[in-house]
């Protein structure tokens, strides 16, 4: 009996022995969804938009599981969508990232851009769906362009001039040349703009066609700047960039004079500087012309498609202030006293002009190219 208890007691031990070995079961892996990315349904790739704050829609992605889904958008004014965290302007986008927009169960799912695009700017979207912690892979990217607008306010100025209407004021006779910009038809025409505040250090600069070697006047005017409306030639606070014309000195010259409130201040190329300063622009090119101030007055000129180094660049240093006030400026110029002959450049196209306290965004303008 005795034996029969040991042998017992010694398989109720080897069954509980083996017992402890088995592990308790885990929870089951998680899966992550395969998620196929959505695709640009609208605007049409390319379009030119007449407003500021577009709806973009894309065909939804798939997922492999049930869930719930959301979407990313991007908007940029770079293809690479490099400038994602950069603001050139202050009233105005030149990149968006929206995320958690749910998914439309129509099979399309929409964002309503809910913020001012910059204007007159090409952009580029995309977008991708995200469900869970799992996001697809980017859509392909689409591209349109925001509505084709100036605008006028403190310390910004922007004027496109391709659809006919200008943010400024038409004196003279013009003419709106659809794609290509305003046309002054005469050296007593111009455009005026009335700046809501002084610019005392900043950017001009501009697109403009029609420039001919061998024109008519003496020192034409390209565009200006003074305070206040008094007679242009003798204004204290005058700026003008010309391009010469058959009897200036010499022909043809690029040449440009900044007054910061007196005659003691003012600024010039030399005559040395202004005689190798001639150029033959020819009427069928475009060319860029930019004036900047701070603690230097420099006029570059570049020819637009071609090269964007300055064939043109002079600069002065300057020790005073630029303070109009007010402050116009001027696409050509007023007729001075000189006479209409050292006024507006008769048959000058601009467009695309821009004058700020800060440099040209980069991408301003670029739906007109």
């Amino acid at each position: 009996m005795r034996q029969v208890a040991l042998g017992l007691l010694l398989a109720v031990t080897v069954t509980g022995c083996g017992g402890s070995d088995k592990s308790p079961s885990g929870p089951s892996p998680v899966v992550n969804p395969k998620l196929t990315a959505p695709a640009p349904d609208s605007p049409a790739d390319g379009a030119q938009l007449d407003t500021l704050r577009p709806t973009l829609t894309v065909r939804n992605g798939a997922s492999d599981q049930a869930g719930s889904r959301t979407y990313e958008f991007q908007i940029s004014d770079s293809e690479d969508f490099s400038t994602l965290s950069v603001q050139a302007l202050l009233s105005f986008r030149s990149s968006i990232t929206k995320t958690g927009v749910p998914e439309d169960s129509s099979g399309k799912t929409s964002f309503v851009v809910d913020q001012d695009l910059q204007p007159t700017t090409r952009f580029y979207w995309r977008a991708r769906v995200v469900q869970g912690s799992t996001s697809s892979e980017w859509s392909a990217v689409g591209k349109f362009k925001s509505r084709l607008v100036g605008f006028l306010r403190a310390g910004e100025l922007y004027d496109p001039l391709i659809h006919g209407e200008t943010v400024g004021t038409i004196v003279g006779d013009a003419t709106f040349i659809p794609g290509e910009g305003l046309k002054l038809n005469s050296a007593g025409s111009f455009v005026r703009y009335k700046l809501p505040q002084t610019i005392s250090t900043g950017e001009f600069s501009m697109e403009v066609k029609g420039l001919r070697a061998n024109g008519p006047g003496n020192k034409t005017k390209v565009y200006g700047m003074q305070e206040g409306q008094g007679d242009f030639i003798t204004n204290e606070y005058r700026v003008d960039i010309q391009y010469r014309g058959a009897q200036g000195s010499p022909p043809n010259a690029i040449q440009w004079r900044a007054m910061y409130g007196d005659n003691d201040h003012r600024y010039e190329p030399s005559t040395s500087e202004r005689r190798a300063s001639v150029f033959l622009l020819q009427p069928d090119k475009t060319y860029f012309w930019k004036s900047t101030w701070d603690s230097e007055f420099r006029t570059t000129v570049s020819e637009v498609g071609f090269d964007l180094t300055p064939f043109y660049n002079r600069g002065k240093t300057v020790d005073a202030t630029y303070k109009p006030s007010p402050q116009y400026a001027y696409l050509g110029s007023p007729k001075g006293r000189s006479g209409i002959e050292s006024a507006s450049v008769p048959g000058a196209i601009y467009r695309n002009v821009w004058l700020g306290r800060q440099p040209r965004p980069a991408s301003l303008g670029s739906a007109l190219q």
